[in-house]
């Protein structure tokens, strides 16, 4: 008992406690000033290369890591145990949370726009997993603006020179969900969880999947369309089209997408007629004759978001396209 008590006193001696404030206060703060600037604050256990390019503002947590080629934006926040690395640059406002690793030591770079968010162990902007890729070929990733990329998420790079890989404006990645090399991604999309897009596949604008989809490579999803949970998609979706199952097939229009998106009653009015009239006929004519037709029919055709449904579905047939969802067809008992 004595012996406790004499080392509660030598805990409680002014140079004893000193010493260990000094030990807290280059361990436990969260960042410290760096010599960079006054507004940019840089954890002691943090490792950031000398060269790189650091941001009015920018905060640095610890055991986070800064590569000499990195170019952090104002602002940018990096939770602990975050990583950047090779030719990487954030915008401003960019926050990497803990465990996120950005950007690889691969020629090419990963340039990344303003406000994003890198979520929890997501993984950004690395090699990507085509074995036609050859090591030393330049590979490259884009991502604009307002975009939240959700946890364990992986996002890869291009798999030669001649290609990028894309992704828009405001669009939401939800947790664990994959982006392999080369795909063009629009803006304002919601790919939920686990939402796997292989190499090459273009998604346009306004889109939304449910959880567990899988698209096929260089397949074509067109805008505000909808593709239902647990869906494996080979083909293209059109424009505007609702798709599930399986081996997905065509189930009708994203009518709810359409109209949150501020399309008009009359407008989905016309849509839901040049649907009928091209997958719901009963005649026996073929898809390219029903195309054809509807083109003709004035009424109709006049109407954009028509014209566009048309131009969506013919795209789709064009060389080295997949053509479209599978679709059931109407005939009269």
């Amino acid at each position: 008992m004595i012996s406790l008590l004499k080392a509660r006193e030598r805990l409680l001696s002014p140079l004893f406690s000193s010493s260990i404030r000094r030990r807290l206060s280059s361990n436990l703060f969260y960042s410290c000033e760096d010599a960079r600037g006054s507004d940019v604050f840089i954890h002691p256990s943090a490792v950031v290369h000398p060269s790189a390019v650091i941001g009015k503002g920018v905060s640095v947590g610890p055991f986070c890591t800064v590569g000499s080629s990195v170019k952090l934006g104002n602002g940018c926040r990096l939770y602990p145990s975050s990583h950047i690395f090779g030719n990487t640059e954030l915008g401003d406002s960019c926050v990497l949370m803990t465990g996120a690793v950005v950007g690889d030591e691969l020629p090419g770079c990963t340039i990344i726009g303003v406000n994003n968010i890198i979520g929890h162990h997501a993984v950004v902007g690395v090699k990507c997993q085509d074995l036609k890729y050859k090591d030393g070929d330049e590979c490259f990733l884009c991502i604009g603006n307002n975009n939240e990329i959700r946890e364990f998420c992986s996002i890869h790079r291009s798999s030669k020179a001649s290609d990028k890989t894309v992704i828009g404006d405001n669009n939401l990645i939800m947790g664990s969900c994959h982006i392999a090399h080369d795909c063009k991604i629009g803006d304002r999309n919601i790919f939920a969880n686990n939402t796997l897009l292989a190499g090459h596949v273009i998604v346009e604008d306004y889109t939304h999947t449910a959880g567990a989809t899988v698209v096929h490579q260089f397949c074509h999803i067109g805008s505000f369309a909808f593709i239902g949970g647990g869906s494996v998609v080979s083909q293209d979706v059109p424009k505007y089209m609702m798709v599930t199952g399986e081996r997905a097939e065509l189930r009708g229009l994203n009518l709810e997408g359409l109209r949150r998106n501020g399309l008009t009653m009359s407008e989905m009015k016309s849509l839901r007629a040049a649907y009928r009239k091209i997958f719901m006929s009963t005649e026996t004519s073929s898809l390219e004759e029903r195309l054809t037709k509807m083109e003709h029919n004035q009424e109709l055709y006049s109407v954009p978001a028509v014209g566009a449904m048309l131009q969506s579905i013919r795209d789709s047939f064009a060389e080295g396209r997949r053509g479209i969802c599978k679709f059931r067809q109407w005939l009269e008992s």
